[in-house]
């Protein structure tokens, strides 16, 4: 496919990307999404503590939903091909609905919401999976990666919006009150995904070229096998592809071993004495990473935000360095802002990954880079808070940045686009 006018000549504008209608769609009902998620999970947090007073359960609630979603992400993903994608976001959406419904009404107990909010969560990847690998469909050549990019900082940005909106509301109209006006947000985001979304078909109906990963598992899917079958199949053929399993793993692991530094920020706060809050270190991290995804996705162009993917890589480790000198609040805020600002080096592999996986397993394919990176981020999260009980938080912090700049030496090839002839 020849590159595009905007790919070759300039980056993407906003103008560009908002001018697509079905690009509006995805990105305001995707920021619902996130508003109505976050709302709920706090509403949710609530709830469960004033019904059993146990701060281990209102945390479960909290974030009942990770593991539930590794599973959904391992297991499931080939439900994102194998389903048209408006229907299935929509259904999910109308899933939600019901459940939070449910929740809203107090008729279950504690324990019993929990576990209806797994089961739901397993859903949560596929869903999010046909929504990313639908992009590439709406928008074309930079304008992807800048649209993939403005997905990001609605994610980030919705959620702060999110937390504010649920501590007002729950303030106001209580935890059921809160969820029943989440219930709200989600039959929201399926009207405006069911009417403004193109009806596609599902993405396994097309036929992968010979000699592409997952081409012998298509011809063996004609038969419809299990979702879990399928899923794994797909799974191991996607990895089994020295290209594409090169690119996953340059975005899984410099990012996710970071992500450990964050883990300790509690304790390294705490360690600064009073009058710092582990919520500036946090927030200072939100931010790095919106502005760097804004900034690269925006203002540089592919060809050199290609070029730059292993020195933004680089970006995210080397600033943590410092933390062995146990800098002040300020100070270390502003090493973790332009620590995450590194995340942006994901954009300079955003088109090579798309153009590595085949078309019909889209879906699959984008559902295991975000598995991979929940998956690693909690252990790196879970490693870092087991060194914390041995090592000083700032070491700790300093480690995970020195563990994330080894794996981008490591991954320094694949990392560095090829040239072109």
């Amino acid at each position: 496919m020849p590159a595009s006018p905007v790919l070759a000549d300039r980056p993407a504008t906003f103008r560009d990307v908002f001018a697509v209608a079905e690009f509006r769609v995805l990105f305001a009902s995707f920021g619902i999404f996130m508003i109505g998620e976050t709302v709920k999970m706090l509403a949710l947090s609530v709830l469960v503590y004033e019904r059993t007073g146990s701060g281990l359960l209102a945390a479960l609630a909290y974030v009942t939903g990770f593991l539930p979603h590794a599973l959904g992400g391992v297991f499931l993903l080939a439900l994102a091909d194998r389903w048209p994608p408006r229907a299935l976001i929509v259904g999910y959406d109308l899933v939600r609905l019901a459940m939070v419904a449910v929740l809203a009404t107090g008729v279950l107990s504690p324990t019993a919401m929990l576990g209806l909010v797994a089961v739901v969560a397993l859903f949560g990847p596929v869903s999010s999976a046909s929504r990313t690998a639908l992009l590439p469909e709406v928008l074309h050549g930079d304008a992807y990666v800048l649209g993939r990019s403005l997905l990001t900082v609605a994610a980030g940005g919705t959620q702060v919006a999110g937390f504010a909106l649920g501590g007002l509301l729950l303030g106001l109209v209580g935890p059921y009150g809160a969820l029943w006006l989440t219930a709200t947000t989600c039959g929201l985001a399926a009207l405006m995904v069911r009417l403004g979304l193109t009806r596609r078909p599902a993405r396994s109906q097309k036929p992968i070229p010979a000699g592409q990963p997952g081409a012998g598992a298509a011809r063996a899917g004609r038969a419809r096998p299990g979702a879990v079958r399928e899923t794994l199949r797909v799974n191991r053929a996607l990895l089994a592809d020295r290209r594409i399993r090169g690119l996953l793993l340059a975005q899984w692991l410099p990012g996710s071993l970071l992500v450990g530094a964050e883990g300790v920020a509690v304790p390294y706060a705490a360690e600064l004495g009073p009058g710092a809050s582990a919520g500036v270190l946090l927030m200072a991290g939100a931010g790095g990473m919106l502005v760097g995804d804004l900034l690269v996705g925006r203002f540089v162009a592919p060809g050199r935000r290609e070029r730059l993917t292993p020195w933004l890589a680089l970006l995210l480790g080397v600033p943590m360095l410092a933390f062995l000198a146990r800098p002040a609040l300020l100070p270390a805020a502003a090493l973790f802002a332009v620590a995450t600002a590194g995340f942006a080096y994901q954009l300079g592999l955003a088109r090579r990954f798309l153009d590595a996986v085949p078309e019909a397993r889209r879906g699959q394919a984008f559902g295991l880079v975000s598995t991979g990176m929940m998956a690693g981020q909690g252990l790196a999260a879970a490693g870092a808070g087991a060194l914390s009980e041995v090592l000083a938080p700032g070491v700790v912090m300093a480690v995970a940045g020195a563990a994330s700049v080894v794996a981008t030496l490591a991954l320094w090839p694949i990392l560095t686009p090829r040239r072109r002839g």
